[in-house]
C-alpha cells in the first residue's frame, strides 16, 4: 500500500507557510463573499470549524463596545488576534506576533478569510492508496475429498434413505 504525502513549502525556522496570501480572496470566492456580507456569522462559523466555541467571536464585537463605554479604546479586536495566533500555532506556520497584530488590526476581513482558507485546506486529506491484485497460491499438499450423497426425491413416492458419506483415498502412482 503506497501513500502520497503532500508537505506544504517550508517558511520561517522549518515551519511551514501559509496556503496563500492575505489578499488571495479569488481562491475562495464564497468564504470572502460570505465574510463581506454577514462578517459577525463568518467569524462565528470559522472558530466552529477550527474547533472552538462558535460564539467567541461576539467577544470582539461586545468587548470593544464594552471597553469604550468606560473609556478604554481597544484597536486590536482580541479574538481576532488569538485566533490568527492559534492557526499559527496549531499547523506550524511561520510569523510572529507583531505580523498577526498588524494583520487584524489593518484588515481583519483578510485576517479571517485567509484563515478560514488555512483551516479548509488543512482538513483537505489527500490520500492515494494502490492496491494489487493477490494472487492465492494454491496448497499442494492437500488430499482431495469427494463427498457422494443421495438426495431425497423432491415430489411424492417413496423417500430415500441417505447412507453415510463417502471418502475416497487418494491415487498413488509408482515413481519412474
Amino acid at each position: 500500500m503506497a501513500t502520497l504525502v503532500v508537505q506544504q513549502p517550508l517558511g520561517k525556522a522549518g515551519t511551514e507557510a501559509w496556503n496563500s496570501g492575505i489578499c488571495d480572496c479569488c481562491e475562495d470566492l464564497n468564504s470572502c463573499c460570505y465574510a463581506y456580507w454577514c462578517f459577525p456569522c463568518f467569524t462565528c462559523t470559522t472558530t466552529g470549524e477550527f474547533g472552538e466555541s462558535t460564539c467567541l467571536p461576539l467577544l470582539d464585537i461586545l468587548g470593544p463596545a464594552l471597553m469604550a463605554a468606560f473609556g478604554i479604546g481597544v484597536c486590536v479586536p482580541p479574538v481576532g488576534l488569538a485566533m490568527r495566533v492559534a492557526v499559527r500555532y496549531k499547523y506550524h506556520i511561520g510569523g510572529s506576533l507583531c505580523e498577526d497584530i498588524m494583520t487584524s488590526c489593518c484588515c481583519i476581513w483578510c485576517s479571517w478569510c485567509q484563515m478560514s482558507r488555512e483551516i479548509k485546506a488543512r482538513k483537505k486529506v489527500i490520500r492515494i492508496v494502490q492496491r494489487h491484485p493477490m494472487m492465492q497460491p494454491v496448497p499442494m499438499g492437500v488430499n482431495p475429498q469427494v463427498v457422494a450423497m443421495q438426495q431425497p426425491a423432491a415430489f411424492g413416492g417413496a423417500p430415500v434413505r441417505v447412507g453415510p458419506a463417502v471418502q475416497m483415498a487418494p491415487i498413488k502412482t509408482a515413481a519412474m
